[in-house]
């Protein structure tokens, strides 16, 4: 009896030693994957009010973990019995990623001022419905990057058993959710531990110092994620192109790999862009007869 309890602890023991070494291998694979993931969600978990900003951010990471206990299941199983359909949800998500950065360059370029009326109906709008509206924005983009996250973690552990690979996509799927979102946490709420530096220092030395640098770089930091989490957003989209067509494969190979995917994600969005304008121009058209009726 003890032997065979011995023995089990043993199995368990050689299995956890695997899933360590096969984690960090995955880990390290999606290292890139998840520093776009923190750029584009530190960027949609910023704009609340001080308040709102813990409890929008938990909301987006309780989204993120149900992403997460969504897609790890359905990636193995398609892996297993139908890997085709794996690049063909890789290829629609990269559009939808390409299509949110490049939405987010022409709002940037082309937004038009709004007039003093726009604004006060948009004051008057429930600032609750606006904020669900952007953790469910959050949460859908969380979407595309976890599954981008979860194939490539699965790719690491093919050649292993389904237990293993069970084991290291979960614990990666944990690592990036964790991970990314307690850093984020960290982001939003530098101001709020600048002031309590600051507070506790009455004002004064090196502390209080480096607590109003932390105030003063919280804007700036929000300002550079905006830029960047566009970026990441053109970058993964056109990576996944890349990596799954191989006609864009192949594509000017000498080019440098990042300006390739960036170009490719910039003018995939475009397209959608394109295809999306004329339904947006009948949707505002319905909404504003609606209205009027």
């Amino acid at each position: 009896m003890a032997s065979g309890i011995f023995a089990v602890l043993d199995d368990i023991a050689a299995l956890m030693d695997d899933v360590a070494v096969t984690s960090k291998i995955a880990t390290r694979k999606t290292a890139g994957i998840l520093g776009d993931d923190l750029a584009v969600n530190a960027e949609k978990a910023t704009g609340f009010l001080a308040s709102r900003e813990l409890p929008v951010l938990w909301a987006i990471t309780k989204g993120s973990l149900i992403n997460k206990l969504i897609i790890v299941p359905i990636a193995l199983l398609l892996n297993a019995f139908f890997p085709a359909a794996i690049k063909v949800i890789l290829v629609l998500g990269g559009f939808y990623l390409a299509y949110e950065g490049v939405e987010k360059i022409i709002e940037y370029f082309f937004h038009r001022p709004k007039t003093g009326q726009e604004v006060i109906k948009e004051k008057e709008q429930d600032n609750a419905d606006a904020e669900r509206a952007k953790i469910k924005s959050a949460v859908t983009t969380d979407f595309i990057l976890s599954v981008e996250i979860v194939i490539i973690a699965l790719g690491t552990v093919l050649d292993r058993s389904l237990t293993i690979q069970i084991v290291t996509v979960s614990v990666v799927a944990l690592i990036a959710t964790i991970g990314v979102y307690g850093i984020v946490a960290l982001i939003v709420r530098m101001d709020d531990a600048g002031y309590q530096l600051i507070k506790r220092s009455q004002d004064r030395g090196l502390v209080s110092s480096f607590g109003h640098l932390l105030v003063r770089a919280l804007p700036i930091i929000i300002k550079c994620l905006a830029v960047i989490g566009t970026i990441a957003l053109l970058l993964v989209s056109g990576g996944i192109f890349v990596h799954n067509i191989d006609y864009l494969h192949h594509l000017f190979p000498s080019l440098p790999s990042i300006v390739k995917e960036f170009l490719i994600g910039l003018l995939a969005g475009l397209a959608v862009v394109v295809l999306l304008l004329p339904l947006k121009k009948l949707y505002s058209a319905f909404v504003r007869r609606n209205e009027t009726s």
